[in-house]
């Protein structure tokens, strides 16, 4: 037993040996597996973890898909110079009419000197017949040579082959084959015009090529986006227009994923659908739509296939007021809730009195002072309730006259009403200083009650402090 008991430790032993050697042996495997997991990571994969990682996003690296398009340019080019502003339509052959013309002669001809120079407009002609491209050409390089050669203007075409199927597509909402292939393309010509005017200006306004402006829209403009960045919230679309893809502004950075949402999804659906869902994906929750609107609807005749149309936008003011930020108080006895702000603000609000006594008055008070270049007065709905008697006056230095109620400590006249109406242009030639009130004093009592309607002025751009020097 001790014997056969000594054997079975003897190949025990020799079998541990033999497993020794046999690790020994193999330890170079197991010695050179550990060694790969350690060697430098591929510089593929090193970039895709400090993406990750970076603080940079990766639209500011401009990491984007890929969206392959070649541009013929008809005319003009564009500054190398960035500009604040910069102005996409897109224009096809129409059935009926023509309105792009009349659309360019708006945007410039509403616009100072200074305010054409911070602004490039990008016309894409997006149809696909050559003898219409060549006679709009022509048309435009007459009528806008020096808008060209001082680069506020660009023409341009995609052709045809870098389209991607416009026929047999998805017949979503159950539209028509011809309809569905009509709005495709809007959508492609939308994106390649966007495509393009990345980078020419800081922010980027959408219209469409049958509309008229409103005077001095871009500095109206450059006031509200200045307010909404003051207000550090997010936002990713301003609209200066309720119809359509008119007066759209986005940010000159989110060009890139706009012309690529709507490269990707151009056959889905309609493009004023499509871009409130691209706002809605960069978190603004709810439209901003600021009043009144810059642009109008001009065109009776649609680009697809002729038909009428008779679109108007409501809240568009043509002769543009821009009023500034301010408080307004009044004497007369208010009806119901047409209060006096109601006069002042836009949209369709007005403000309702009882019968007005002499010496009754409605004082707005700037929230600083400004130079009036116009002012205009409405009053009255219909022939009826309208102000017969009173005199426009503008003031300055403000004071509190009352609990929570302000005005000014000196006003002069400018003007009286006129069959309910007043209207005054180059105010500040004749009175130059900056003002801090506007006042409408009744100067005869009347038994009808009245509506002023519309309180609108124009302002001149205040200047910036000048920085101290260091």
């Amino acid at each position: 037993m001790r014997r056969h008991a000594r054997k079975k430790n003897v190949i025990l032993a020799v079998l541990l040996i033999a497993g020794g050697l046999y690790f020994i042996n193999h330890s170079n495997f197991l010695i050179s597996g550990w060694t790969k997991s350690h060697q430098p990571t591929p510089n593929k994969l090193i970039w895709e973890a400090e993406r990750l990682v970076s603080k940079e996003s990766w639209v500011e690296r401009g990491d984007y898909l890929p969206l392959n398009v070649s541009y013929e340019l008809l005319a003009g080019a564009p500054s190398t110079q960035p500009r604040f502003l910069s102005v996409g339509l897109s224009s096809v052959k129409r059935k009926k009419g023509s309105y792009l013309i009349p659309t360019l002669q708006s945007l410039f001809s509403q616009s100072s000197p200074e305010e054409r120079s911070s602004m490039v407009v990008v016309v894409l002609l997006a149809d696909f017949d050559v003898s219409w491209r060549v006679a709009t050409v022509r048309e435009i390089k007459t009528a806008f040579a020096l808008e060209l050669e001082q680069g506020h203007l660009v023409v341009l075409h995609v052709p045809e082959e870098w389209y991607p199927p416009l026929t047999g597509l998805k017949r979503n909402y159950n539209d028509a084959p011809d309809r569905v292939s009509f709005r495709s393309k809007q959508n492609l010509d939308y994106s390649f015009l966007i495509h393009y005017s990345t980078g020419l200006g800081q922010y980027y306004l959408q219209l469409e090529d049958d509309i008229s402006s409103a005077k001095n829209f871009l500095s109206t403009i450059k006031r509200h986006v200045e307010e909404q960045e003051a207000k550090k919230t997010t936002w990713a679309m301003l609209e200066f227009s309720s119809l359509g893809f008119i007066g759209k502004l986005y940010r000159s950075a989110h060009l890139p994923l706009l012309a690529r949402f709507l490269f990707l999804f151009y056959q889905e659906m309609p493009c004023d659908w499509l871009m409130s869902h691209f706002r809605e994906l960069l978190t603004q929750s709810k439209p901003i739509l600021l009043k009144p609107s810059l642009f109008q609807h001009m065109g009776t005749f649609s680009s697809f296939q002729g038909i009428y149309n008779k679109l108007k936008d409501k809240d568009f003011e043509e002769g543009l007021y821009s009023n500034p930020p301010a408080e307004v108080y009044s004497n007369m006895s208010t009806y119901q809730k047409h209060f006096p702000k109601l006069a002042w603000d836009a949209g369709e609000g007005f403000f309702w009195g009882r019968s007005p006594e002499k010496g009754n008055y409605l004082t707005v008070v700037f929230r600083d002072p400004t130079v009036v270049t116009e002012i205009f007065v409405e009053t009255g709905s219909g022939g009826k309730d309208l102000l017969e008697s009173a005199s426009v006056e503008i003031g300055h230095n403000v004071v509190t006259i009352e609990k929570d109620k302000k005005s000014c400590k000196e006003f002069q006249s400018v003007g009286t009403m006129e069959n309910g109406r007043f209207g005054m242009q180059e105010v500040d030639k004749k009175y130059g200083s900056e003002s801090s009130c506007l006042r409408i004093q009744v100067t005869a009592g009347q038994k009808d009650w009245v509506i002023i309607r519309k309180i609108r002025i124009a302002t001149k751009p205040r200047t910036p402090p000048h920085q101290a020097q260091v």
